[in-house]
């Protein structure tokens, strides 16, 4: 019995830290659009329907999520997507 309840307790703390470790990742990364490789994108753009679809290199849309600060190092970097 007491091995159930340890398990049970251990499965709710992980659930439980998972999402606020995500937040702050989140919170310490920044979209960088301009930089991608082709098909090296982290999500959908205006020309691809998700992740990994990019079509060109430096595609204007397509962004990668970076430590944040990195952006602006990075030639051609710029944390907002150019319409």
């Amino acid at each position: 019995m007491n091995l159930v309840k340890v398990t049970i307790a251990a499965a709710l703390a992980a659930a439980v830290s998972l999402p606020l470790a995500t937040v702050a990742q989140a919170q310490d990364t920044e979209k960088c659009y301009g930089v991608v490789k082709a098909g090296k994108n982290d999500c959908q753009t205006a020309t691809s329907s998700c992740a990994g679809t990019s079509k060109k290199d430096a595609q204007k849309d397509a962004w990668v999520s970076v430590p944040k600060g990195t952006c602006a190092k990075i030639v051609g970097g710029i944390t907002m997507a150019a319409k």
